[in-house]
């Protein structure tokens, strides 16, 4: 309710009919609307090669901006856009939307608060089973690129960035052999934190499974959902979290913590909000400078420089070890 769609701008004819169905003017191209009728944010939903000059586009013309996922297509892009961004004070909310979803900032507050004690590792799964139209509609999907690592994962290290802090090393082996596509269909992941804590994940779109966020979250109506299934499971030297299911376990007795102790237990309860809602809510208020994007594009870009350590794992088969991200 805080947003106005006031324009539509797509170069695809069919889109012009859509605009007016909506009310709203059509441009063709971003120089047009930035030039006749500047608004005050602009989503950036494009293919990705366009996200940098794009926002670079916005930035000089003084609009807000919310910027899909990735932020840039390599580390080196993504810096440029950092550098600008930064030394302009510009608002760019990026769109890592389930930083907006309470589950999640139920699970950081719980993390956060102590009651699981020392955080010591994390398990996680994104397991679904992507049909064959998904590859026959875009073949590009089955190139360098188009696999798992790049199209998925970049979400679920947001969260886990989220629930464990920043990642100091991965290692991580990919296999196609399901597909045989030249990408790869599996991944096994090893994390280690910042913090001392590690963490393993398993990825795959060719998994008959349930486990993976948007099958358990019920935060997406066009997924079934499976409310009984957890795709992260995170264990301290106090207690442990099961998420989205929320079920915890935990030691009453910090002195009497033993293997051969009952945990007390509970299902911690949770506001279900659509995040994408919150999200435009949120962008709302960076608009206005009310406050900082949520999501910033250096945080966006410590997504993608783990990501890409991933697959930078899986072909050398060694330790990758990230560095400091600075503006260059």
């Amino acid at each position: 309710p805080s947003l106005q769609l006031c324009a539509l701008v797509d170069p695809a004819p069919e889109t012009e009919a859509l605009a007016q169905e909506w009310g709203v003017a059509h441009y063709a191209g971003l120089n047009e609307l930035l030039e006749q009728e500047p608004p005050d944010g602009i989503v950036l939903a494009t293919p990705n090669a366009l996200h940098v000059a794009q926002t670079l586009h916005c930035v000089d013309a003084g609009v807000a901006v919310l910027l899909e996922k990735p932020v840039a297509t390599s580390l080196e892009e993504g810096r440029q856009l950092m550098a600008v961004v930064e030394s302009h004070q510009a608002r760019v909310l990026v769109g890592h939307h389930r930083a907006h979803s309470s589950i999640m900032a139920k699970a950081v507050e719980t993390v956060q608060s102590g009651q699981l004690g020392r955080l010591v590792t994390v398990q996680g799964s994104a397991l679904f089973f992507k049909p064959d139209h998904y590859f026959q509609e875009g073949p590009w999907r089955r190139k360098a690129g188009g696999g798992p690592i790049l199209i998925n994962l970049i979400h679920e290290i947001h969260n886990l960035r989220m629930l464990c802090g920043e990642v100091k090393a991965v290692q991580a082996m990919a296999s196609h052999s399901t597909r045989g596509f030249d990408v790869e269909d599996t991944v096994a992941i090893t994390l280690m934190f910042e913090n001392g804590a590690l963490g393993s994940f398993l990825l795959s779109d060719t998994a008959a499974s349930p486990r993976s966020w948007e099958q358990t979250s019920q935060e997406n109506p066009a997924y079934p959902t499976h409310p009984d299934q957890d795709c992260y499971f995170l264990a301290g030297t106090q207690g442990s979290l099961a998420v989205p299911t929320m079920r915890m376990h935990w030691y009453d007795d910090p002195e009497g913590r033993s293997w051969w102790e009952e945990f007390a237990q509970d299902t911690l309860p949770l506001d279900r909000e659509d995040p994408l809602q919150k999200q435009m809510a949120h962008f709302a208020e960076v608009i206005q400078g009310i406050v900082p994007p949520r999501v910033s594009v250096r945080d966006g870009l410590l997504n993608l420089q783990v990501t890409e350590a991933i697959r930078q794992a899986t072909q050398t088969q060694q330790t990758v070890f990230l560095s400091p991200l600075s503006a260059r």
